[in-house]
């Protein structure tokens, strides 16, 4: 089979043939129809995020087929032991001994992989294969951190990538309203936002025409953090959904008075998966996609890096 490789950290990905993978017990052999790109990747990519083996196959977006043709999706969460006091609590996304595709197990980024069995959801056939291989990540850790901002009326939405364009449709379907912050001065993004419904569109230093009930920041710098607290209103709550983020700065204890909170996301439970799934096909929850081949995949993560495309990229092989 052909696979992309991050073979080094901080260096470029290759593109290599390999032995077909062989699935051990409880394991599903599946064939790759499309794989979405995750900043996950980029900060493993970047050495950002410590890879535990090399080389490996990134991707945990997978949007594949059995050998007996049913569809299924394969998403970051891959395996837990199911024994230790999260798993046993229905904390799975916390399993201290969890492991998470492409990172510890070979990802997406290839044209055949195998995963565990009871870590494949299954995919409804209302969207093809590169449009639902978003929702396996972007938009399951987006509707976790959307969770967290409970009944929230007004949500701001930081980095308008692909977890937000997913999760503002989601929220403006639940009846809410959305606020979404972008990199100063993109005013592609910012409209981009409007037009999927966003009541209002802004720089990330600026300030919205109304206080938030919450935010959720999918961008992974540190210093949005303390922008969304000056932008909330009493008893509103900050969620920072990305699995790295660079330091929080320093910042008065005024900001967060008034009973606002930070709180974070880590990963996700098979159980967000089913829900997400299920939810996805009501809203609709349409993904704006741009399509990259596998030996590509350099490409795409430098494009994510800079903010070169709408919504979401996605690996085709």
């Amino acid at each position: 089979m052909r696979a992309t490789l991050l073979e080094r950290q901080g260096e470029p990905l290759k593109t290599r043939t390999l032995p077909d993978p062989t699935p051990g017990p409880g394991q599903l052999r599946l064939t790759i129809g499309a794989c979405g790109v995750c900043r996950t990747d980029l900060h493993l990519r970047d050495h950002e995020i410590e890879a535990t083996k090399l080389p490996i196959v990134l991707g945990h977006q997978i949007v594949a087929r059995t050998e007996d043709g049913q569809r299924v999706g394969v998403p970051w969460l891959g395996w837990t032991d199911g024994t230790c006091r999260y798993c046993r609590t229905n904390r799975e996304n916390l399993c201290i001994n969890a492991r998470f595709t492409g990172r510890d197990i070979n990802g997406g980024y290839a044209e055949l992989t195998v995963a565990d069995e009871r870590y494949c959801l299954p995919l409804p056939d209302e969207l093809a294969d590169e449009e639902a291989a978003p929702l396996l990540c972007g938009g399951l850790i987006g509707y976790r951190a959307l969770r967290f901002t409970k009944d929230a009326a007004r949500v701001g939405l930081y980095g308008f990538g692909s977890a937000a364009h997913m999760i503002a449709q989601v929220a403006i379907y639940q009846g809410r309203e959305v606020f979404a912050f972008t990199r100063p001065n993109d005013d592609r993004t910012q409209k981009f936002a409007t037009r999927l419904g966003a009541k209002w569109a802004g720089g990330s230093g600026e300030k919205p025409p109304e206080q938030l009930d919450a935010a959720i920041i999918f961008a992974s710098a540190g210093e949005l953090v303390p922008e969304a607290l000056a932008a909330l209103a009493p008893g509103g709550a900050v969620v920072c959904a990305g699995i790295h983020m660079t330091d929080i700065p320093s910042f008065p204890y005024e900001l967060l008075y008034g009973e606002r909170s930070v709180v974070s996301v880590a990963n996700l439970t098979r159980r967000d998966g089913e829900e997400f799934i299920a939810l996805a096909p009501k809203v609709p929850v349409r993904t704006t996609v741009s399509t990259y081949p596998l030996e590509q995949a350099e490409q795409a993560l430098s494009d994510l890096r800079a903010g070169r495309f709408e919504g979401s990229a996605v690996i085709v092989p």
